[in-house]
């Protein structure tokens, strides 16, 4: 599965990029997400709760941040395991870009794959899901940064 998409956040680039590392944000701004803790400074672990079709699965998984070039470019390396129901791996390279002083465009291009029952209902449904989860981050996490200005 493959996402691709951008937002604009009326945000300098810097913020945008210090509120995409920061743990307390993305807890708030990750659909299903119980917790998360940053062990390094290119390392956190996750739970998160996600319901897919009929399934509804926790998965415990760990991201790290890889190719980094702040404030403009990283790419996030996933992982988790949802027990029974699947795993998921994946990641997504994120690219900011200053449209204003005031304003950046955040680009993004998720691969993921997901096994077990999870990638038995479909790929349709699987990608229209994670589209919906992306959409309520971004929109979540454009809220809260727009908010800290």
């Amino acid at each position: 599965m493959e996402l691709k998409n951008q937002q604009t956040i009326n945000a300098p680039v810097q913020h945008v990029y210090d509120a995409l590392n920061d743990p307390e944000i993305l807890r708030q701004c990750i659909p299903g997400c119980e917790s998360i803790e940053k062990t390094s400074d290119t390392h956190m672990d996750a739970k998160v709760t996600l319901k897919i079709g009929p399934i509804k699965a926790s998965f415990a998984g760990e991201l790290e941040i890889s190719d980094l070039n702040p404030p403009s470019q990283y790419t996030l390396n996933f992982s988790g395991s949802g027990g029974s129901a699947g795993n998921a791996s994946g990641s997504a390279s994120v690219e900011l870009e200053a449209e204003s002083a005031e304003s950046t465009v955040i680009s993004y291009d998720v691969k993921a794959d997901v096994t077990g029952k999870i990638a038995q209902v479909g790929n349709r449904l699987i990608s229209s899901t994670a589209n919906v989860l992306a959409k309520k981050f971004f929109k979540q996490f454009g809220e809260l940064v727009e908010a800290k200005q």
